[in-house]
């Protein structure tokens, strides 16, 4: 089918839809048609200025005959021209399969993984990086769990990203960073490289999973602060256990028990939900030759080097001379921006494959 035939089925699909609207239909069929509506209506737009753009490139074309029209209808037909390509690789992104999961918010986590003290300072780096580019986004950074060390890195840090398209942006944040540097308590001057995982997981909605009460093991204990210091006397911390999948979660950053219950919860929910899109797309990732990674936390996706101020994504060969901007969050959208321009040109060339 040629994508002007496709571009015809959509837009009947669209006065079908506000047809059986405006017919009085209620109830679960009228959910259904205004929700399939909402979906389609940004192609529809770009098709309608797609159209109108060829309308008038015909009518321009139509006063070349005319020698007192030729010199306007040439310069109106070559700038409506130069609009059609641009129209018409919109409208393929807009027709591209949606992640259900990409207009989402987030949960972050961050921990060190190989090189002790200096993988924890760095994890604590790469938390404020995120928070800082949450910011610039406009989007809410709760922090939900934070457990620093006594030099002041980072034990596991997890936050709650709220924002429309936030999984969308960060999802391809998942893996290894691996961090080049000389640390601060090396005599020699000798570079160490040390690693930290970063976890993003979509936040799940109530119909994505459903726990039942007698599946879990809820522990409640003491908060205790770095160096086994308590932060209060009661037992406000909580843990949750999922005993299906052995899946554990604890949460002791708010001094009330309900409040750091609410949060294992909303993380539990999010593990579970994480975990069924895996197993979905692991099925889907062998027919996938152009994704970008596999999301797998133990690959290694990033490197930062200090020595020589250099932050390379492997994923996509982008190597970037602007360290101390990236790690500050001010420049993460750069490389955020080309994973997700990479992502999206692998899907198209897939698209059309398959076409």
């Amino acid at each position: 089918m040629s994508l002007a035939e496709k571009l015809d089925r959509i837009l009947l699909r669209a006065d079908e839809l506000r047809d059986r609207l405006s017919s009085g239909v209620v109830g679960e069929e009228f959910v259904r048609a205004s929700r399939e509506l909402s979906e389609i209506e940004p192609v529809v737009t770009l098709i309608s200025e797609l159209r109108q753009t060829e309308r008038g490139v015909t009518e321009a074309e139509a006063m070349l005959a005319d020698p007192e029209m030729r010199e306007m209808a040439e310069a109106e037909s070559e700038t409506l021209r130069t609009q059609i390509p641009r129209l018409e690789s919109e409208i393929r992104l807009a027709l591209l399969p949606k992640d259900e999961a990409d207009a989402r918010s987030a949960i972050l986590e961050i921990r060190p993984a190989a090189g002790g003290d200096e993988a924890a300072l760095f994890a604590s780096q790469l938390f404020g990086m995120y928070q800082r580019y949450a910011e610039l986004q406009g989007w809410r950074f709760e922090i939900l769990e934070y457990a620093d060390t006594e030099l002041g890195g980072l034990k596991e840090g997890i936050a709650n990203i709220t924002g429309r398209n936030v999984f969308a942006r960060l999802k391809f944040e998942s893996g290894v960073h691996r961090v080049q540097r000389v640390p601060a308590t090396e005599n020699q001057g000798r570079i160490h490289t040390s690693t930290v995982t970063v976890a993003v997981l979509p936040e799940a909605e109530e119909v994505d999973v459903e726990i039942n009460e007698s599946d879990l093991r809820i522990d409640v204990y003491r908060a205790s602060g770095a160096g086994g210091q308590h932060v209060n006397k009661t037992e406000s911390a909580v843990r949750i256990t999922h005993l299906p999948t052995g899946i554990a979660v604890a949460q002791q950053t708010e001094k009330s028990q309900h409040k750091n219950k609410a949060h294992a919860m909303k993380l539990l929910k999010a593990k579970l939900y994480d975990m069924e899109r895996e197993k979905v797309d692991s099925a889907r990732a062998a027919d996938r030759k152009g994704q970008i990674g596999t999301g797998d936390r133990s690959e290694r996706i990033r490197t930062y080097n200090f020595p020589q101020g250099r932050v390379t994504d492997h994923r996509i060969n982008l190597t970037l001379y602007k360290l101390d901007r990236i790690i500050s969050g001010d420049d993460l959208g750069e490389i955020v921006d080309a994973l997700v321009a990479e992502d999206q040109a692998n899907r198209l060339a897939e698209l059309e494959q398959d076409g």
